[in-house]
């Protein structure tokens, strides 16, 4: 078996911020603290990442590279238990950056292009789920109009990027780490999806209650769709059908 190349220095501390900012929130990790937990000296982090801000530059980056491969999933979802996954797909996604979530508000005061990156991405978020809702019409499941469309790709994105802060204010430490963490994630996808019960056809609304039902799982790290054939009426017209 050929062994794999160690992790360089500065993937190592983007992995040990990651940890720390997860457990204990970001305001309260120094980079003294995350070399420390390296077994480093500061000098050789801040070598990497002169600022605190630069480190979390370089996280977000991440995060915002992986969600891109995860929202350009979502046009070719038709069926409910293919838009599951792909909200699972973007709330595992979220588990794993969730202290940027957490502690919003916060890194927001204090860095400002965190918020140009935030707003786009909140932008990308919006119009991936327009495509996903747009898709559960084309392929059936669904009944909306284009302007319930708007209104649910919303609430959808909210719902979706606060469910880490709702669960961690309802249990502190315990709701977000193993193994209680799978469980979160289910009622999580099923509390996002729940806002489309209404405009689904019965059948789809029994398969979500069959999926809300199921035990938490693993969460994946990325969705792949199944191919899908182009549909033989677009998907804006079926959209603006009551």
């Amino acid at each position: 078996m050929v062994a794999k190349p160690p992790r360089r220095t500065p993937q190592r501390i983007l992995e040990a911020a990651r940890a720390l900012y997860n457990r204990f929130g970001e305001p309260n990790i120094s980079t003294t603290r995350i070399a420390a937990e390296l077994g480093i000296s500061p000098g050789n982090l801040h070598y990497h990442y002169p600022t605190k801000n630069a480190l979390l530059d370089a996280l977000v980056a991440e995060d915002l590279q992986a969600l891109d491969g995860v929202l350009a999933q979502a046009p070719a979802v038709r069926r409910t238990t293919e838009a599951w996954q792909c909200i699972q797909a973007q709330l595992a996604l979220a588990h794993k950056h969730r202290f940027l979530l957490r502690d919003l508000n916060e890194l927001l005061s204090r860095n400002r292009q965190l918020e140009q990156q935030v707003q786009a991405m909140l932008a990308r978020q919006t119009e991936a789920a327009r495509a996903l809702l747009g898709g559960l019409v084309t392929g059936g499941d669904a009944g909306m109009n284009s302007a319930e469309i708007d209104d649910l790709a919303t609430a959808l994105v909210l719902v979706l990027n606060g469910w880490h802060s709702f669960a961690f204010a309802r249990a502190p430490r315990l709701a977000l780490e193993a193994p209680q963490a799978e469980r979160t994630l289910t009622e999580g996808v099923g509390q996002v999806l729940a806002l489309v019960a209404p405009y689904l056809t019965p059948e789809a609304r029994d398969t979500l209650r069959q999926l809300r039902q199921q035990p938490g799982s693993e969460p994946p790290a990325a969705w792949t769709p199944p191919r899908v054939a182009a549909p033989t009426n677009a998907g804006s017209e079926r959209c603006g059908t009551g």
